[in-house]
């Protein structure tokens, strides 16, 4: 596995650090160059909308955390995008665990493939439990637990592990992106569910799904990878995923997981 990643690493990528400036413009020279994964980063955008206009209610701002190259406000102008790391496609910069929002404030908390990278998860749902108006929440979309995404995962990333019997919802990071536990969401919000409702009764657990798309994110390549395949197979690729959707449960890569503020 180790050889074949080596072979289709798009090359400078190894050497590039992962929690510098540098990353972020790498990745977005990648992603215009792509779109078939232009196409993955706009459905997972779909799907925080339509989560969030299914569960949500109340007024406030849409807040995207570790918005990255790819912010949810390409697809929906009306999020704001914020990093750690600040970059010009974003707006501010914010820190998830202390964020410097009013009570109350917001509607909406997104995060695409951001939460295993927060070393203090139980200081993300404090600071949720007061940002959130009632019936307001968060969306997260994370690595999954699958079979397939459980093999997978602890092979793609060498600066990231995949541990889903670690005994600590905290992990030993280094840096933004550098020892993150990429199976997080799975120990707190699977394997752990009682805790978290317990530690956090102002928040519920009100949804979680599959996402669908994880064939044209493996042929893409991702961010760090080269695409498999031409851009004309974009739409059999599209196909053949429709056709192997009873089987997402096994074979899919990323998950959903939708909390909401209780109404008092």
């Amino acid at each position: 596995m180790k050889s074949l990643l080596d072979r289709i690493r798009i090359s400078g990528m190894e050497e590039i650090d992962v929690d510098g400036a540098d990353r972020i413009a790498a990745h977005e020279k990648v992603l215009a160059s792509k779109p078939m994964l232009q196409k993955v980063f706009a459905e997972f955008h779909s799907v925080f909308r339509r989560l969030d206009e299914q569960f949500f209610t109340g007024q406030g701002q849409r807040i995207e955390l570790g918005a990255g190259v790819a912010p949810i406000r390409n697809s929906f102008p009306d999020v704001l995008a914020t990093d750690v790391v600040y970059s010009e496609q974003l707006d501010r910069t914010l820190n998830a665990q202390d964020m410097d929002l009013g009570n109350g404030s917001v509607r909406a908390v997104y995060g695409q493939n951001c939460f295993h990278h927060f070393p203090e998860p139980e200081r993300f749902f404090g600071e949720l439990e007061r940002v959130l108006t009632p019936g307001g929440g968060a969306i997260l979309l994370e690595p999954y637990y699958g079979p397939i995404a459980s093999w997978m995962f602890p092979r793609l990333f060498s600066t990231e592990g995949f541990d889903k019997n670690y005994p600590s919802w905290e992990t030993p990071a280094t840096g933004p992106m550098n020892g993150a536990n990429q199976a997080l969401s799975y120990i707190v919000f699977v394997r752990d569910r009682e805790t978290f409702e317990k530690r956090f009764p102002g928040l519920e657990i009100v949804h979680q799904e599959v996402c669908g798309n994880h064939l044209e994110y493996l042929l893409s390549g991702g961010l760090n990878f080269r695409q498999l395949v031409p851009n004309w197979m974009i739409p059999v690729v599209s196909a053949v995923q429709r056709l192997g959707s009873p089987l997402n449960r096994w074979t899919s890569l990323h998950h959903v997981v939708v909390i909401r503020k209780r109404v008092q």
